[in-house]
């Protein structure tokens, strides 16, 4: 396997490409500038995303793509879905066989689905994992501390498609709610299941008590924590009722959004980047917090762009305190101004 050089690829030559990328929110969002950049410079193209079934809404009517292929990951479960998945991976390749594969996962899985698809090309990064670089032909070098927005679009730079000059999430209008959203909300996203990155009930209770704007509460929840929160009646709670169409409506007509650090944070980042603010914990903002320069963040009580945080206070972990609620209620004053 070597790195990829200008003689290696030469997309005017070819037409299919498979995007292997299945999960999750978040990466899913951070790709689609690559994408775009792709498709913009080399318009022949017949792009189709392979992703899990649950994150295709994000790519659904997306101009950049010719197609999507949808991993029903959750099939393959149990006891027989080791043989499952085996026979969905022997028909990949018959409706679409790719002349380049570009396996943006870089795990195992996403290695074996590249060989699968039958590629006549298949490229990932050089910071993949789990050994799936076996798979790979060629490698796009990355910096593997850099954020992975800019990590994704090395390879379009690499393979000779002009970079946009700010990277563009090409993301669908969303659907309709059916409940009315207060005017002029906070878009509250409080829970992930990253360990260690949700807010507690307290929090949340403590932060919709106090905020001066209405709230809604928005995301997925356990039954437990759920029957722990107390919210106010200027909160409009939309706990595990909303697709991601649904959700895309919500953070599209918020005033401003708080999440955690978590894949709605970063639809939210791409959506509305100057009236994001994302919680850190024990995640680098500086890798993994929204791209956008105009987003927040918040480590430990401090609220700032990314860019204005020390990298020692950014790797730090910082647990949430009763500070961090004024904190919010600050910011949510000042968006709201």
């Amino acid at each position: 396997m070597t790195a990829v050089a200008e003689a290696s690829i030469d997309l005017r030559s070819l037409r299919r490409v498979l995007v292997v990328k299945p999960s999750s929110l978040g990466d899913i969002i951070h790709a689609l500038p690559a994408i775009h950049d792709l498709k913009t410079h080399f318009p022949h193209l017949e792009i189709r995303w392979l992703a899990n079934t649950e994150w295709t809404p994000i790519l659904e009517g997306n101009p950049h793509l010719n197609g999507i292929i949808a991993f029903p990951r959750s099939a393959f479960r149990g006891v027989i879905g080791g043989w499952k998945a085996w026979r969905w991976l022997q028909h990949l390749h018959r409706d679409f066989r790719p002349d380049l594969v570009l396996d943006l996962q870089g795990l195992l899985r996403s290695g074996i689905i590249s060989w699968f698809s039958r590629g006549t090309k298949r490229v990932g990064l050089s910071d993949a994992r789990e050994g799936s670089s076996w798979f790979h032909h060629f490698q796009v070098p990355v910096d593997p501390t850099a954020h992975a927005v800019d990590r994704y679009r090395e390879v379009p730079r690499v393979l000779g498609a002009p970079l946009a000059s700010e990277p563009v999430f090409t993301l669908p209008k969303g659907t309709p709610i059916d409940r009315p959203l207060p005017d002029g909300f906070i878009a509250l996203h409080p829970f992930s299941r990253g360990e260690g990155k949700s807010l507690t009930s307290d929090h949340v209770n403590a932060y919709c008590a106090q905020a001066p704007l209405p709230v809604v509460v928005l995301g997925r929840v356990d039954p437990l924590t759920r029957a722990q929160l107390r919210l106010p009646e200027h909160c409009l709670d939309l706990l595990n009722s909303t697709s991601i169409p649904q959700l895309i409506t919500c953070l599209r007509r918020a005033t401003g959004v708080i999440s955690v650090d978590s894949g709605p944070m970063h639809l939210a980042a791409a959506l509305q980047p100057a009236r994001t603010l994302s919680i850190h914990t024990w995640s680098d903002p500086r890798k993994v917090g929204p791209y956008s320069s105009e987003s927040w963040v918040l480590k430990g009580s401090t609220v700032a762009h990314r860019q204005d945080l020390s990298a020692e206070r950014c790797a730090a972990r910082a647990p949430l305190d009763p500070e961090v609620i004024q904190a919010l209620i600050t910011w949510t004053t000042q968006i709201a101004s």
